[in-house]
């Protein structure tokens, strides 16, 4: 079947599948996880992104495809879980920008808009790894380009499309060695194709299974035993504040004033990157809004007024704490009308753990985490929930890192991510948190805080895997430290032993051992039992968490 245009209908027809393929398929996905662990999700949060897209379509009685795109791009954003749905929701953000504006697509226009989607994905990531779902989307998207410098047909392209797709896919164990240790291929990746094949079924109403490629046995073997350099990623750490000024402004870009300049989103964010640092730019066509930490915010403001007019301008001086937390003589109805000055969002699960948050002083915990990442959505609501002039989040999982960062960057309320890999980390940075300091200086002395836990998982294995040097039986429990597997054993209570012994050394005061639903505190008091007869020094506190997936969460500092 040829087409040589895609109307509105057709493209409602390919989101549509897309997203009944991803939301059928996300189980198979979810099992590509790296960790044998029960909380692989990537399947579920890509497949919720996606329904999330597919509904603002749906809704949306438009046939223009560029109006379709706008929603869908919209839907995707507000529904965004995870990481791997982050960057889906970024692919397609740049799809759609791409289609703005025709009624109809092309199979040029469709192969411009698969490249476009690839790069505005790699720049919203800011160290880009290759072997992940952005090495799938590179080079599906090269594929179709050069298929539709020969072809005017569509479907043409998306079988290029989804061919290039899948050899990388099948590729990128030799990218991340980590893949190829365990034996599978990127599942962020494998959603995409899924996605893409959604594509071309609700395009063409068939598969075409014979036109795409799929590798043989002895292609796999030879991928596999392929050796590669080690992907490096790494987290940012937090530095002494060099530049003093949070400097934020929103420029219209409609303002039409004498001498305005075009702008330009690569120059614009290229000149503001000498000024300082943690620079965000986010722009559409009519506004551009900028965050960014200066010596000099005068000229900041200067070279903003060059391309319209300023609707907003804010500067705080980070070196100085100058707020201070709302009067506790303030009644309940003043509460209501006015915003508290500080709110604190955190991600878990359990009824346990939720009570122990809100007692460290967290005003809002989003049920979620471990088997349920929030989408961006949910976090905007919880800030809305709030009702504060500013937020911290503690996201308590690092899958959950991107969800938050889109949340910060569209939230109108000032939102400071501290990234918690752990609800133990979470608890830590509560500690340090200071109600009377500003939001950069929180999240400084929040994230400094992290430094100082070590964080113990225990959890049983879903498949028979060796990774890390650690042989893993199914049924085996697993005991994570800091995200890493170190112990694979038989016996729970001998597993949770055996990673504390890793855990603590000769600095470590004190246990914390939270246990949830497949847990029990009589176990729990077995193991404070076994750590003090072992270690005199130690001390050691129980709490009941009623988290699902981690029977034990235990914390040692």
């Amino acid at each position: 079947m040829k087409v040589n245009e895609i109307n509105g209908d057709k493209f409602k027809d390919m989101i549509r599948v897309a997203s009944h393929r991803i939301k059928k398929n996300s189980e198979f996905v979810n099992s590509l996880n790296v960790f044998p662990v029960p909380d692989g999700d990537t399947g579920t949060n890509m497949s919720l992104t996606f329904a999330s897209g597919a509904k603002a379509v749906n809704e949306n009685p438009s046939q223009s495809v560029g109006e379709l795109g706008k929603s869908l791009a919209k839907g995707l954003l507000m529904g965004a879980r995870g990481n791997s749905g982050v960057i889906s929701s970024q692919i397609f953000r740049g799809f759609t920008k791409k289609i703005e504006g025709e009624t109809t697509l092309t199979a040029r226009t469709l192969a411009d808009a698969f490249m476009a989607g690839v790069e505005t994905a790699y720049k919203a990531v800011m160290k880009p790894v290759e072997g992940t779902i952005l090495t799938v989307a590179r080079e599906g998207a090269k594929a179709g380009n050069t298929a539709a410098n020969s072809s005017d047909d569509a479907v043409e392209v998306l079988k290029a499309v989804i061919t290039a797709s899948k050899k990388a896919l099948a590729k990128t164990p030799d990218l991340l060695p980590v893949l190829k240790e365990v034996g599978v291929v990127d599942s962020g990746g494998q959603g995409l194709v899924f996605i893409y094949e959604g594509f071309l079924e609700g395009l063409s109403g068939e598969l075409a299974e014979k036109d795409i490629y799929t590798p043989d046995e002895a292609e796999m073997n030879e991928m596999v035993n392929a050796v590669h350099h080690r992907a490096v990623s790494g987290q940012i750490a937090t530095a002494d504040i060099k530049f003093g000024y949070c400097t934020e402004m929103m420029i219209d870009l409609t303002a039409q004033k004498t001498g305005q300049q075009v702008f330009d989103y690569e120059n614009f964010r290229n000149y503001l990157d000498g000024f300082g640092d943690s620079l965000l730019v986010v722009a559409d066509d009519e506004v551009v809004k900028v965050h960014v930490h200066t010596e000099h915010p005068e000229a900041i403001f200067s070279y903003g007024l060059q391309f319209g007019s300023l609707q907003k301008v804010k500067i705080d001086n980070m070196r100085i704490q100058n707020e201070n937390v709302v009067s506790d003589a303030e009644t309940a109805t003043k509460q209501k009308r006015e915003k508290v000055d500080y709110g604190v969002i955190a991600i878990a699960s359990g009824d346990g753990l939720t009570q122990l948050f809100k007692s460290l002083g967290v005003t809002y915990v989003i049920n979620g985490g471990q088997t349920m990442n929030p989408s961006t959505q949910d976090i905007l609501d919880a800030v809305t929930a709030v009702n504060a002039k500013r937020v911290i989040v503690l996201p308590n999982n690092s899958n959950i890192f991107l969800s938050a960062d889109q949340a910060a960057e569209v939230s109108d309320v000032p939102i400071a991510v501290v990234r918690t890999r752990t609800v133990l980390q979470g608890m830590t940075a509560m500690l340090s948190f200071n109600p009377s300091a500003d939001l950069e200086a929180n999240k400084s002395e929040m994230t400094e805080a992290l430094a100082g836990v070590v964080s113990g998982q225990v959890t049983t294995a879903t498949r028979d895997t060796e990774i890390d040097g650690v042989s893993i039986k199914q049924n085996d429990f697993i005991g994570l430290i800091d995200g890493k597997i170190k112990v694979a054993m038989a016996d729970r209570l001998a597993a949770t032993m055996q990673m504390l012994s890793m855990m603590i050394d000769d600095d470590s005061e004190i246990v914390t051992v939270i246990y949830g639903v497949d847990g029990s505190e009589a176990e729990a008091q077995e193991i404070s039992a076994q750590l003090e007869a072992q270690y005199e020094d130690i001390e050691v506190e129980i709490h009941e968490g009623d988290q699902p997936v981690y029977p034990y969460l235990i914390a040692v500092e």
